[in-house]
């Protein structure tokens, strides 16, 4: 008897089940997957809102906010208070391109692993 566990699954060289084969895969799958990620953490996504432009990080970070001079004075608590909104409203746009992003970027390879493409 074989010491071999896989080898009743038809390993290499038996034309079926070959477990070196499904290794080289996912080690190549898992490296695939690891520039990828190291790609969208160094992207930038800009968003905006109003007179309010941000940059955020494919990791969701918020790396740079840009307010339009003359767009709000502060005089009044309502003013500040849509400067808040437009800000978070920008973050959200930027957000959802890093998102749009990262899927389209992870998809194609998470598809090489069963049940999570």
């Amino acid at each position: 008897m074989s010491e071999n566990p896989f080898d009743a699954l038809g390993g290499a060289g038996g034309g079926g089940f070959d477990m070196n084969a499904l290794l080289a895969q996912a080690q190549q799958l898992q490296s695939q997957m690891e520039d990828a990620q190291a790609r969208l953490r160094a992207a930038q996504f800009p968003g905006e809102s109003g007179g309010v432009k941000v940059q955020v990080s494919g990791a969701g970070e918020l790396t740079s906010v840009q307010i339009t001079p003359g767009t709000f004075d502060g005089s009044s608590t309502e003013d500040l208070e849509d400067l808040g909104d437009l800000l978070v409203a920008a973050y959200r746009d930027a957000k959802a391109k890093a998102e749009a992003e990262a899927t389209a970027v992870m998809g194609p390879i998470a598809g090489g692993f069963p049940g999570l493409g």
